[in-house]
């Protein structure tokens, strides 16, 4: 199997399955079988009281994988109730010879029934798995639409029918599960998008199939693991100072925006950057200042006042709340044209697509999907419909590393395998969190001096701290500095 953070395409697990039949010789229904012994051992697992069970079979194999599991719980002592959306004299292969398996040691396959599932006590939805084709049929949506009104707790095999799997996207509904458990490897829509909403806790079998090694066994996305932090922030020595953790300039805050460029600065300090200094409006700076002392603020009238700042900086983070005026456009060119590492976000993102600026190679650039959707010259609408898409195009042209934010936070870099933060919480809609989040990462830049390294190590801190919260008091009412201050704990592994 590939590393335990891998995750793959449908069509990449297709080619896996294909692999252990026709290279490494494990017949397919070997396979199928394997996959309803390990979905009942996760039933008994999660429901383990429970004495009756139905089964929602399709006409594919997962439906096969279906049948299977309901003639292994039959042997088991189960009480079964498989309903057939397909007939199962209609069914081939090796779909066909588990229904008929099942058939064959007295199980019963009835036509699918709404009012029939309620002795059941919980509910597995093998119809579609990765068979799923938008748009679903409406008979399809009609039975998913009545197995989530059930009120049983449903196991969905290898996905919840209806659901993409590889952007997370439900085709017009998807069965919402308790639990998943995905085969051969895990699906890269299970993670994204609405795929946590519908997927649950998901379990992931190998069916005791080997990946392939090289390119073709490369994962699609990779999620991002604690221990990035590590990496990105080794144990300080003892007699360290303050400028062995690099210099960061906050370029932020437009006239009236003040709490932008202090929550990005603050952000940084809680980081661990060695010196924080922000440039912004000269209306701001007493605000700022008097709610954090330890912040160098100064007032920026014109890009000329930057170049002392510039020359000592480390790395710049510019955007933050800087409005688009001549004064903020002033700005942003003078961080561009500063040499510096940059981490660009909000104002600074409009402001190039805006002009079709150009970035510099070392940028970290952190658009939310509107700010991705200037950038591409597409719709909001387009960028969320394939998230890793927009993240690939979004590097290809620019050359830098992408933080696209959103619910599944995406982290790409030209050559490098595309990243997925699984972590955070719905709380985090909230202002300020995205100013906090550049201010993270250009902290972590600073220290690291690995664009790529920081972008990720920032993005995990920025949602574990955002989890913190949410266990502490819940998703509403988040603020985005009680985040900030949060990110202290993240940041010392």
């Amino acid at each position: 199997m590939g590393p335990s953070n891998a995750l793959y395409s449908v069509a990449q697990v297709r080619a896996f399955d294909a692999h252990a039949i026709d290279v490494l010789g494990v017949p397919g229904y070997t396979l199928m079988q394997r996959a309803g012994e390990a979905s009942l051992n996760a039933l008994r697992t999660r429901w383990p009281t429970a004495l009756h069970i139905a089964v929602v079979c399709g006409g594919g194999n997962n439906g096969g994988d279906g049948y299977v599991l309901a003639r292994y719980a039959r042997a088991a002592g189960l009480a079964v109730s498989l309903f057939a959306v397909v007939d199962p004299q209609l069914l081939k292969g090796d779909a066909r010879r588990a229904a008929d398996d099942f058939l064959a040691g007295g199980g019963l396959a009835q036509p699918f029934s709404a009012e029939a599932l309620r002795p059941a006590e919980v509910l597995v939805d093998a119809l579609l798995g990765t068979g799923a084709r938008a748009p679903l049929a409406p008979e399809m949506l009609s039975v998913i639409g009545a197995m989530n009104r059930s009120g049983l707790p449903i196991l969905a095999l290898d996905l919840p029918s209806g659901l993409d799997g590889d952007r997370g996207i439900a085709q017009g509904d998807a069965v919402r599960a308790d639990t998943t458990i995905t085969f051969v490897a895990p699906k890269c829509g299970l993670y994204l998008g609405s795929g946590p909403e519908y997927a649950g806790r998901v379990l992931c079998d190998s069916l005791e199939v080997t990946l392939p090694d090289g390119k073709a066994g490369e994962a699609m996305l990779e999620r991002i693991e604690e221990g990035e932090l590590a990496r990105a922030l080794p144990r300080r020595s003892r007699v360290a100072n303050k400028g062995d953790f690099g210099r960061v300039l906050v370029i932020a805050g437009a006239r009236g925006m003040a709490g932008a460029a202090r929550l990005a600065g603050e952000a940084a300090l809680r980081c661990g950057a060695g010196l924080v200094t922000v440039a912004t409006a000269p209306e701001n700076v007493s605000a700022i200042v008097g709610g954090r002392p330890e912040l160098i603020c100064f007032g920026a009238g014109s890009a000329k006042d930057l170049e002392k700042a510039l020359a000592s900086a480390t790395v710049v983070a510019v955007g933050p709340g800087l409005g688009t005026e001549a004064w903020s456009r002033a700005l942003l060119d003078a961080a561009l044209a500063s040499g510096k590492s940059l981490v660009i976000d909000a104002d600074g993102l409009n402001m190039i697509a805006a002009a079709a600026l150009g970035v510099p190679g070392n940028a970290i650039l952190t658009p939310h999907p509107g700010e991705a959707a200037r950038l591409l010259g597409c719709s909001t609408p387009d960028v969320q419909a394939d998230r890793p898409a927009c993240l690939r195009r979004l590097v290809e042209k620019t050359g830098a590393v992408v933080v696209l934010k959103g619910a599944g936070t995406l982290v790409g870099a030209p050559g490098r395998t595309s990243a997925l933060c699984t972590r955070g919480n719905p709380g985090m809609a909230a202002p300020g969190m995205g100013d906090v989040l550049t201010g993270a990462i250009a902290a972590l830049l600073a220290q690291c001096r690995d664009p790529l390294l920081a972008a990720r190590a920032g993005v995990i801190a920025h949602a574990l701290a955002g989890d913190d919260l949410a266990r502490q008091g819940g998703g509403r009412g988040m603020l985005a500095l009680e985040l900030a201050e949060g990110l202290t704990r993240w940041v010392n592994p």
